[in-house]
């Protein structure tokens, strides 16, 4: 009873598919575009061979069929120009429904195409692509039969359009048909509606697939009074795929590189485009295509693009492909790529590919001229001669820029070679004077090459290699003092007139005879002079080892010297007097005053020093005593602390006033100096830690002074 159901149902669903899309029509006697018949049978006695009809199907949109475009669900098939199903290729095996969909301007329409006779073992047969296989799946318990639908997306106007039919054993009008799920009514809403009465499922407006690509649904059966009889039940939709979305680059415009010289078959770069149509079917299988190369030298056909990768590869030999012959460093290429694996009805995007030939060192820099010459002052330095030379590489690499190098001809290492990085030449510089009367001409190997190494098969020839003759052109230089600068030792205070030095200078042009005179350039204290001819140097006046003008003891004068060349040349040279100390400065005490308490006792005293402006040992140690007037040491004494310091002690109370006392102090020269000098002595009031002193005049201690004091000493006691 079950399996005779079941073919009573499949019966019915066959006659409803050959019927779907062409009820709507029916009854009319005008021309309806589209398939004129909807179902067609072929039958399988084996492989389908390439090119042979299976059938041929009845298609007319009114208009003419001028642009009538037809897609095969099975890409191995296609309808030619007579409406002739025929394989592309040779066809082993077949699925047992092809569905064609014809397509123009005036028409939108789908025809089935049912194959016959297939293995039975094969998994793909009719109940499998209806879903009856899964029966007990997409039926209730009360046997709802929900086959699998499917709907051509872009379909023009009218709608709604039939698409399916839902069976229900029930008798009609005993129940009402309910269809639920996204696309009825959740969103998006109202794509999809069914007939209550007959089960019919209609699609209401055009689908994109690209968008959306199936949508599962439910339906059911229900009484009046909205009670379930049936279901629910899922019920499939597919949207079929058209050819609506042409390939698109990612980029419009690409670039890639390739190394000049490289094997043939190298690949450059890979295009790729997307093409959002259904990857398993043809409307996404992409073909790639060269279909313009610019320039076109010397081979239109330099490149080759893969098909199906979409990688471009070179196809000219390695020895054509040279950067420095070709006739531009970059090919510019427009690459197409056509969907429905690249047949005539396919569509097509299009982008630019550009190929850049890269450098590689294969040519070694030459100089432009063997010999190059110059001239050169003796004693000048700077930038000799520019050495050019010619490289093919590119300017902008390593393989371009130029490394030179002097190979002979200095041993003295007066010459330096450095690269303008503007135009490679290369700029002899002199970094150290010439020198005529030594050597008149200069012989340099000079030696270029590049930052880069070059190919294993290209060397560096003779060509990068250039001698540079270099002439030396005298000068009248001017006179050269030796040594300089002379330093000689000299006593101060020598008598005037007296010899200090003899200057020596010469001339360096020693090819030719010249005489020199000497003058006198800078003498900061006036105090020298010099013989014109024969450059003897005597005081002019006494030489002070302590003149603000003497640093360190020496005393610095320059002078100069003129040859008779001409035009005349002058060299000057320095004369450095170590000045010797004499005893010609007495010393003197420092400080001028003292303070003591006016109560006597042992540290009641006075600390004083020497100084002196001559230098050891015509100065320290100091000798400092009381003055030669009588009676002085009656109340001050005066005992040494050090070489250089003195005490002054109050031998008995004093008031509270100022005393000059006077002191004498002698250095320790040969023979020795004296000075008399007076220290002002204030004698303080002295309480804790602070003193009080006078701000009168001070005592002179003169004789009679001492002489009252003493008295009044003798009273007392």
């Amino acid at each position: 009873m079950e399996t005779g159901l079941r073919i009573l149902l499949l019966q019915i669903l066959l006659s409803q598919v050959a019927r779907v899309g062409g009820d709507e029509d029916g009854g009319h006697e005008s021309c309806v575009p589209g398939f004129q018949v909807k179902c067609y049978h072929v039958a399988f006695g084996g492989p389908f061979q390439k090119g042979q009809p299976l059938t041929q199907v009845e298609f007319d949109d009114c208009a003419g069929n001028e642009d009538v475009k037809f897609d095969v669900s099975d890409p191995s098939f296609h309808v030619d120009r007579d409406l002739k199903l025929v394989p592309l290729r040779d066809v082993p095996y077949s699925g047992p429904v092809l569905f064609i969909y014809g397509v123009s301007a005036h028409a939108d329409d789908v025809a089935q195409v049912d194959v016959g006779g297939l293995p039975l073992q094969s998994a793909h047969t009719l109940r499998n692509i209806l879903g009856l296989g899964q029966t007990l799946a997409s039926r209730s318990k009360r046997s709802l039969l929900v086959p699998p639908m499917i709907v051509t997306e872009n379909q023009r106007a009218p709608f709604p359009r039939i698409i399916g039919k839902v069976i229900s054993p029930e008798k009609p009008g005993n129940h009402i048909f309910r269809l639920t799920g996204p696309g009825a009514d959740q969103d998006p809403k109202g794509l999809f509606t069914i007939d209550i009465d007959t089960g019919d499922v209609s699609v209401s407006r055009s689908l994109d697939r690209e968008a959306i690509d199936s949508y599962q649904l439910e339906v059911s059966t229900t009484d009046f009074a909205g009670n379930v009889i049936e279901g629910p039940a899922i019920l499939v939709i597919t949207v079929i795929d058209q050819n609506d979305n042409r390939p698109i680059f990612k980029e419009t415009r690409y670039a890639g590189e390739v190394l000049e010289g490289s094997p043939t078959g190298t690949t450059v770069m890979t295009m790729t485009a997307l093409d959002a149509d259904d990857p398993g079917t043809d409307n996404a299988a992409l073909r790639y295509n060269i279909i313009r190369q610019s320039p076109d030298k010397p081979s239109p056909n330099m490149f080759y693009i893969d098909a199906e990768r979409g990688d471009i590869v070179t196809v000219i030999s390695p020895t054509l492909l040279d950067r420095e012959r070709l006739p531009t460093t970059t090919y510019e290429l427009e690459i197409v790529a056509k969907d429905m694996a690249g047949s005539e009805v396919g569509l097509t995007g299009t982008a630019t590919a550009t190929i850049t030939i890269t450098d590689k060192n294969d040519h070694a820099p030459e100089f432009t001229h063997p010999l190059f010459e110059a001239r050169v002052q003796e004693g000048s330095t700077g930038v000799v001669v520019n050495l050019t030379i010619d490289d093919r590489d590119d300017p902008a690499t390593g393989a371009w820029r130029a490394i030179y190098s002097i190979v002979s001809g200095d041993p003295t290492y007066s010459f330096e070679i450095q690269t303008n990085p503007y135009n490679n030449e290369g700029m002899l510089s002199l970094i150290k004077p010439l020198n005529y009367e030594a050597t008149a001409f200069h012989t340099l190997l000079i030696r270029v090459e590049n930052e880069d190494l070059l190919v294993p098969e290209v060397g560096y020839g003779p060509s990068s290699t250039a001698t540079v003759h270099i002439t030396v052109e005298d000068i009248n230089e001017g006179p050269v003092f030796f040594p300089d600068p002379l330093i000689v030792d000299k006593m101060e205070n020598i008598p005037v007139g007296s010899f200090v030095a003899s200057l020596n200078a010469t001339d360096p042009d020693i090819l030719e005879i010249q005489s020199i005179r000497y003058a006198v350039l800078r003498d900061p204290a006036g105090w020298l002079s010099v013989n014109p001819v024969r450059g003897t140097v005597n005081t002019s006046s006494s030489l002070d080892r302590e003149s603000p003008y003497v640093h360190d003891n020496k005393y610095t004068a320059l002078f100069i010297a003129t040859d008779n060349g001409s035009p005349p040349a002058t060299g000057t040279g320095t004369l450095i007097i170590h000045l010797e100390d004499y005893n010609d400065n007495a010393p003197y005490v420092v400080p001028s005053v003292a303070q003591v308490c006016e109560d006597a006792h042992d540290m009641n005293v006075a600390i004083v020093g020497g100084w002196d402006r001559d230098l050891p040992p015509n100065a320290a140690p100091f000798k400092i005593e009381l003055g030669k007037q009588p009676g002085l040491d009656k109340t001050w004494k005066v005992t040494r602390v050090n070489s250089t310091h003195s005490q002054i002690m109050l031998l008995h109370s004093l008031k509270k006033a100022n005393y000059q006392l006077p002191l004498l102090i002698t250095d320790s020269g040969i023979p020795p100096l004296s000075n008399n000098t007076e220290v002002k002595v204030q004698v303080c009031i002295c309480k804790k830690h602070r003193k009080f002193c006078s701000g009168a005049a001070s005592h002179r201690s003169s004789v009679l002074m001492l002489a009252a004091t003493l008295l009044i000493v003798l009273l007392c006691l």
